[in-house]
């Protein structure tokens, strides 16, 4: 169903992963599987990680070499945050948030890039939702509102934040300076509890025209950075790209699922049974065995997704709209993919495992609120990518 590209106009990236860059992350685990309780306490990622994070790049994968970043393509990104989940939800979900809102601001004009990265270490959050007001003035807007569930706003320097333009186009994303807003506690869940993802408060911030984005320009890939096409990553489709660095944590969750299931699992003792150890038990082999399939077929719909967006973008042509309505369908999939794998390897490790001392308790209530954000539910991706295969009469009811 995807465009065939011209694979000799790719630049930059390509769509191979840089497997240096995520050794970087893998390299971290043991230091973030230290402090993810105390990163849950604290309601963030504490600051002992989000240095090594900086340190290693890990907060710059997408952004260009000339503003100091690895440029990394999709895919690599995409198992660093999965290698980060395998040491905790929270901690990756705010690195793969922080890195995508900082690839939005990448795509802005180059005025506005010119003034979020002129300080070092510079890196956004973002909400997608309108605000309570935006008025428009000489210039640009005054823009007050308050955007919950803004992950890793406790270590942005600035936020792609939605706003209202006009009533013909009225969607667009606003690059603000953390200068300008201040972080109420409302993250207060069952899991993900590290994730940071507190509530941004603005009142009356002018937001000059050219920090501003039409979401439109955006989902169709007319990005304001004159830097397009000649960077990989100006190239990527949007929506898809938004999507699906969401199921990276969970990948991650699910791999270090699987990996303490077969640490712990094969000699423990299988109650009011003749088996004296989980390996010998038909039951937990097969309940093992079809959680490993589950996520295998998670990471291969991952894989698919990354060569699509990385192709077309190393390419310089944009991808298909059935092929980004597949791309969304398939976050959603993957998602359902790991929560039910993960599920299965709760049953198979016992009611233990649902213990507040055991990291699969974790594990579990992270991966089950990951897979409630709006951009992943199943069943508006499958609607999107359905309509489309049946060429539907009536207009999508969600942007791919």
């Amino acid at each position: 169903m995807t465009d065939i590209l011209d694979r000799s106009q790719a630049t930059g990236a390509g769509t191979e992963p840089d497997h240096d860059v995520i050794a970087r992350a893998t390299a971290l685990v043991p230091l973030i599987r230290e402090h993810a309780v105390r990163s849950s306490e604290e309601r963030r990622v504490v600051p002992e990680v989000m240095t090594a994070l900086e340190e290693a790049g890990l907060l710059k994968l997408f952004v260009p070499r000339r503003l100091g970043g690895l440029e990394t393509n999709l895919r690599t990104m995409m198992e660093c945050v999965a290698e980060v989940g395998r040491g905790d939800g929270s901690t990756a979900w705010a690195v793969a948030l922080l890195n995508v809102c900082t690839w939005f601001s990448t795509t802005f004009s180059d005025e506005a890039q010119e003034d979020m990265f002129s300080t070092p270490n510079a890196k956004a959050c973002g909400i997608f939702s309108p605000p309570l007001r935006s008025e428009r003035v000489d210039g640009g807007y005054l823009v007050s509102g308050r955007w919950a569930y803004s992950s890793g706003s406790f270590a942005a320097t600035w936020a792609t934040l939605g706003i209202g333009v006009d009533e013909d186009d009225p969607r667009a994303l606003a690059l603000i300076p953390a200068s300008a807003w201040t972080i109420e506690p409302t993250w207060f869940v069952a899991g993900m509890k590290g994730s940071g993802s507190d509530t941004i408060v603005i009142e009356d911030h002018f937001v000059p025209d050219h920090r501003i984005q039409r979401f439109t320009d955006m989902v169709d890939g007319a990005f304001r950075t004159s830097h397009k096409p000649d960077e990989q990553n100006a190239n990527m489709a949007f929506i898809p790209v938004a999507a699906i660095v969401l199921v990276g944590a969970q990948i991650g969750l699910a791999r270090h699922a699987m990996e303490r299931t077969l640490e712990k699992l094969p000699p423990k003792n299988v109650a009011y049974t003749c088996y004296t150890n989980a390996r010998n038990s038909p039951t937990h082999q097969v309940g093992v065995a079809e959680a490993a399939s589950l996520f295998d077929q998670a990471e291969l719909l991952l894989h698919r997704a990354c060569e699509d967006v990385d192709g077309a973008a190393a390419g310089g042509v944009q991808l298909d709209r059935l092929t980004r309505a597949r791309v969304r369908m398939d976050t959603g999939k993957i998602g359902e993919l790991v929560k039910d794998g993960v599920d299965k390897l709760m049953t198979a490790n016992g009611a233990s495992s649902f213990a507040d001392a055991n990291v699969l308790s974790m594990v579990w209530r992270d991966c089950e609120i990951a897979g409630r954000h709006a951009l992943v539910m199943p069943d508006l991706g499958k609607e999107a990518y359905g309509r489309l295969l049946l060429g539907a009469d009536e207009p999508l009811t969600i942007d791919v």
